[in-house]
This record gives structure tokens, C-alpha cells and sequence, in this order.
């Protein structure tokens, strides 16, 4: 009996993993069909389709995925007309977040993303309620132990970045979104390794809240995540280590 129950806890935890990457690779083909609709089926020069290939081919995402997800945004596949939202709204604390959504239904997905606010506390404001408190930027996160810190501001900062700065065992880099292509192009070419290259929603002034608030504040935020039709949340909270620890 225990060798049966170990094996039926593999295969319960080999189903949740399957599931969590099916529901990945559904995200991140949505991304590929949004970008390439929007801008065309040619990656170099379709900035936000190379970026959203990029991050499909990082989690090994197959090739046949990407090119059905490339037809589709193009047109040459048929299949459900995919929209490019944002959603605002406020968290417990009257934390700001914003999630950028990709759905073929706005109306499902408005009331099950409202739905999530509302558990939490919080509630969907409308647009640019909460927008303004943020800044769209270029997004890098390089390792520290990859690099020295005067080899990376030598080509991050000549090929445009905005700013470099240490962020814990990383060096974070923010490039104006005009720049991002050029930085990315550069770090490449200098044959660093980026853990994140990323267009984000940066917070202008992060705010601090209490322990139990930002718990309250990473459930919803990972409940957001969760659904399939929500690409990427953003807070204008600083969320502690802490406060991600399971309870």
C-alpha cells in the first residue's frame, strides 16, 4: 500500500505540473498571436514578437507551438479573436496593481478577475485609476556573479539604459521602452546573461505596508497569476521576502 500511495502522489504531482506548464505555454502562445497580429510574423522586425518567441523558447516551449501561435496572430490559421487589455485595480491596503490580460471573451474574464479582487479585499478600479502611479519601462535582471559591475555599465549604459543599479545577487538595468531593443541587442552581443528582459510596469514611488497586508497582497497577486487569461501582474507594493513565505 505505501508503494502505491507514493506512486499515486508522483503521478497527482506530475498532473499539476503537466497542467501548470499547459497552462504556461496557453499564455505565452496568447502573447505570440497578439504580438504577431499586431506588428507581423517577422521577429527581427517585430520587437514584441521576438521578445514574447524569446520567452516562449526559455521555458522550452515547442517550435510547432510557435509557429501555430505566429500563424494565428497573422491569420493565416483560423481561431478565436484574442484581445490586449488592462485591468487596474486595488488590493488589500489600497495597494495598486495592474494586470495585462489577453482573452476571447472580455466579459468572462472581466467578472472572474473582478471576482479575484474582490475575495482579496480589494476591487477593479476603471482605467488609469491607479496607471499613473506607474512607469512603462525596458526591465533587466542580470547576475551579479556573471559579470562585474563596470563591464555591464560600460555596455548597458553606451547602448542607452536608463539606469544600473545592485538588486540583491543581480544588477538591475531600466532602458526607456524606445531603448530596450538596442540594450538587449548589446548585452547579447557582449554574451551576458540576462535572467529578465522584460517591457514592465514600474511603480514611481513603492510603498510599505505591514506584514499581514503584503501576505494578503502576494495571495492575490498569485491568484491573478493563476488565471490563464492574466500575462503579468504589477504592484506598486514593496513585497518583503516574509512576505512570500507560506503560512
Amino acid at each position: 500500500m505505501a508503494g502505491h500511495s507514493h506512486s499515486a502522489n508522483i503521478a497527482v504531482r506530475k498532473g499539476k505540473q503537466d497542467a501548470a506548464r499547459a497552462k504556461l505555454f496557453s499564455k505565452l502562445s496568447r502573447y505570440i498571436i497578439i504580438a504577431a497580429r499586431a506588428g507581423g510574423g517577422d521577429p527581427v522586425m517585430n520587437l514584441k514578437l521576438r521578445y514574447a518567441i524569446d520567452k516562449a523558447r526559455a521555458v522550452s516551449m515547442p517550435r510547432e507551438n510557435i509557429e501555430r501561435a505566429i500563424k494565428r496572430g497573422t491569420g493565416e490559421l483560423g481561431g478565436a479573436v484574442m484581445e490586449d487589455l488592462v485591468y487596474e485595480g486595488f488590493g488589500p491596503g489600497n495597494s495598486a496593481i495592474i494586470c495585462d490580460i489577453m482573452t476571447d471573451n472580455r466579459n468572462r474574464t472581466s467578472g472572474e478577475v473582478r471576482k479575484l479582487y474582490e475575495r482579496s479585499g480589494g476591487h477593479m478600479g476603471n482605467p488609469g485609476s491607479v496607471g499613473y502611479m506607474f512607469d512603462r519601462k525596458g526591465l533587466f535582471l542580470i547576475p551579479a556573479s556573471g559579470v562585474t559591475e563596470d563591464t555591464l555599465m560600460s555596455v548597458a549604459l553606451e547602448a542607452g539604459a536608463e539606469d544600473m543599479s545592485r538588486d540583491g545577487d543581480n544588477f538591475k538595468i531600466v532602458t526607456e521602452v524606445g531603448a530596450f531593443a538596442a540594450v538587449q541587442e548589446a548585452l547579447e552581443k557582449a554574451q551576458i546573461t540576462m535572467d529578465t528582459n522584460e517591457i514592465v510596469q514600474l511603480p514611481k514611488a513603492p510603498v510599505e505596508v505591514d506584514l499581514e497586508t503584503g501576505k494578503k497582497i502576494v495571495r492575490l497577486i498569485d491568484n491573478l497569476t493563476e488565471h490563464e487569461d492574466v500575462q503579468n501582474v504589477y504592484c506598486n507594493v514593496h513585497l518583503t521576502p516574509e512576505m512570500h513565505a507560506d503560512e
